[in-house]
């Protein structure tokens, strides 16, 4: 039986650990050992990359924004102008800065947009009711929560609206029914509303000043990097689905082999993503090489385009496994010539993006295709007095390939177009 050693830890009174005594030296040695494991941990984790870094920079730029707008309360001179209301330029600023600036642009004008007409109407909606006065004042109020409240709701359904303006239909919806229903009289809303919305400007000036002025992150930078990643992955992806089943014929060499499917799966995941930062990077102001009309959406259609290749290069995986014919070497290295042909097309269509560059479609990508559905066609001639029911689907899969392919260097084609790429040199 192995043998251990148990250490007494000492409490006192209140259960708080004490100094253990020591029985030796090497005791000693041991409970040192232990008690600085934890801090060892630490210092022994990895660097931080470019993605945690900017994680950090936000995380300043909100405690540098927090701190001047708490300026508003510590200063007496602002105190005396803004009063209370200085509690709603500090709610301003924790509830829209976002990590995008795009993000923080948008809620902040949701916001403003939303708290401007939620007010606005909520003040006519009162002195509408104050002028009625008696009985009818509380269902004067009353019918105008119930209309604006469910029709605001309402909108708030309708997809494009849930997209871009969830937000300040949210902040019409609060402020409308503050408003309304306060009980003041119309000058003292009006007086309420303006000092409020003086207060909110300036926490939505400050997040904006420092969103986009100091070390911005934006949307459209992180959007533009994802979409080139992908590209970058599902040509790994063919390359390895290419050395694991046509370059290795031992077994445990396969499982040794890159494993793409991680990659493509992560790809099929890709889609909400691609949702918000599209919507985020069309409230950008011009920034580095994207304008103000940039098409973000053609991201949506590029990315839905690399979504249906992951899930071909994933059947193509499904149907070599359930194929128990053994192919030819000649077979073998017309598939691998295929798959490094696909490979080089979606590569040279993600520089293209890269490099914001125009594909060269016409001079490159078509005659490249004609080709490799010229092999594929090959391929299925010669395999067609096949029995086996994977190679057949395979040799399909690498047509459904080369097609959907063909629409992803359309569709580059027309984001290079609409967005002002540069022609090769």
């Amino acid at each position: 039986m192995a043998s251990s050693t148990v250490i007494a830890i000492n409490v006192d009174r209140e259960g708080v650990a004490l100094a253990p005594p020591y029985s030796s030296k090497s005791q000693k040695k041991k409970l040192d050992r232990f008690y600085c494991q934890p801090i060892v941990s630490i210092l022994k984790q990895k660097p931080m990359n470019g993605h945690d870094m900017r994680k950090v920079i936000h995380s300043v730029k909100v405690g540098v924004a927090l701190v001047l707008v708490s300026l508003l309360y510590l200063l007496g001179p602002l105190y005396k102008r803004v009063g209370e209301n200085a509690m709603w330029a500090i709610m301003t600023v924790v509830v829209i800065f976002e990590f995008f600036a795009g993000a923080t642009l948008s809620k902040g004008l949701n916001r403003g947009i939303g708290t401007v007409l939620g007010g606005g109407l909520g003040c006519l909606g009162a002195a509408f009711a104050q002028a009625v006065g008696g009985v009818g004042k509380a269902i004067v109020v009353g019918i105008a929560v119930f209309i604006f409240g469910a029709g605001a709701t309402y909108t708030r359904q309708i997809p494009n609206i849930k997209k871009k303006y969830d937000y300040g239909a949210l902040i019409f919806i609060l402020t409308f029914n503050l408003v309304v229903v306060s009980g003041l009289r119309a000058d003292q809303v009006l007086e309420l509303a303006r000092d409020r919305l003086a207060t909110i400007v300036m926490g939505f000036a400050i997040c904006i000043f420092i969103s986009l002025l100091v070390f911005p992150i934006w949307a459209g930078d992180e959007l533009h990097h994802s979409l080139i990643s992908r590209f970058e992955d599902l040509a790994r992806s063919l390359e390895g689905f290419s050395k694991e089943y046509f370059e290795n014929d031992n077994h445990e060499e396969k499982k040794s082999s890159a494993n793409f499917s991680g990659k493509c799966k992560s790809i099929l995941h890709s889609k909400a993503k691609d949702e918000s930062l599209v919507n985020f990077a069309r409230w950008e102001p011009w920034h580095g090489k994207f304008g103000f009309s940039y098409p973000w959406g053609k991201y949506l259609k590029i990315g839905e385009d690399l979504r249906d290749l992951a899930i071909i290069i994933l059947s193509l995986k499904g149907c070599h496994d359930q194929s128990s014919e053994i192919l030819e070497e000649s077979v073998k290295e017309a598939c691998e010539g295929i798959i490094a042909s696909l490979a080089w097309t979606i590569k040279e269509l993600g520089e293209s993006i890269k490099e914001m560059s125009k594909c060269r479609y016409e001079e490159m990508i078509v005659p490249k295709m004609k080709s490799v559905r010229i092999e594929v066609s090959a391929i299925g001639t010669y395999l067609e007095n096949s029995d086996g029911l994977g190679i057949a689907s395979f040799v399909h899969s690498l047509m459904k390939m080369v097609e959907k392919l063909e629409e992803l260097a359309k569709e580059v084609e027309e984001l290079g177009q609409l967005g002002g790429f540069h022609e090769n040199s």
